[in-house]
């Protein structure tokens, strides 16, 4: 198949949406075409949901520059070229947050669409966990940080490192101004060894950094070696 079309099995998407979506995907030769729900039913969304959604939403721009306006939107139309260049590794509610990564992070062409989202049907119950998943999206989001942006998160750390042993120091800099003893030979050591982390972090970092650049420039070619996706007409 040339265009892909994913969408819950809630009946919480509006389904005549979809040739919209479509449509979109094929006029702007987008590679992924997002439906950001849109609800005007109470129950649609459980309490809470809508700002976490929002805070995520905001996380996920502050880490990778940019971002959807609902990283977890279940109605997504997709090229030929975005499923094979995706490697799926998540099982449960995170894949949302892999997919719109990898699309940020190939720089693919993107768009997005408001489309209905309406409450579940009777009857039937969500199996998403308000706090369970979110941990698990929390989770996702910094593993997916930490392996694209290396560079930041390691240096992150150092940066921690270097704080906390520069005040563990400053005691032990004054007494031997002072008096030209160190009397705290156990946390003098310990400053040393926080400062020898923190380097090798900061190292670890630039040399995952080149690492990843190289990756990321392999599944960009894998990723052009796939047609776009045909025109509209």
């Amino acid at each position: 198949a040339d265009i892909y079309v994913m969408a819950d099995g809630d009946a919480t998407y509006d389904a005549a949406a979809a040739p919209a979506l479509v449509a979109r995907l094929r006029d702007e030769q987008c590679d992924m075409v997002v439906g950001s729900r849109v609800h005007r039913e109470s129950e649609a969304y459980r309490r809470g949901h809508v700002m976490g959604n929002r805070m995520m939403t905001g996380l996920l721009a502050r880490l990778f520059g940019r971002s959807f306006t609902d990283i977890f939107s279940g109605y997504r139309v997709f090229s030929r070229r975005f499923v094979k260049s995706f490697p799926v590794l998540s099982v449960g509610f995170e894949i949302e947050t892999e997919i719109s990564v990898h699309a940020l992070e190939l720089k693919m062409p993107t768009a997005e669409m408001e489309t209905a989202y309406g409450a579940r049907l009777e009857g039937s119950h969500s199996k998403l966990s308000t706090y369970g998943d979110g941990f698990r999206i929390l989770r996702t989001i910094a593993t997916l940080y930490r392996i694209e942006r290396p560079l930041w998160y390691f240096g992150g750390v150092a940066a921690l490192l270097a704080v906390v042993a520069v005040i563990l120091a400053l005691p032990l800099a004054v007494t031997y101004a002072q008096t030209g003893l160190v009397p705290r030979f156990p946390t003098a050591i310990l400053v040393t060894g926080l400062m020898i982390l923190a380097a090798l972090s900061f190292f670890a970092g630039l040399i995952l950094d080149t690492v990843v650049r190289g990756r990321r420039e392999v599944k960009r070619l894998a990723y052009l070696s796939f047609p776009a996706p045909p025109a509209g007409g």
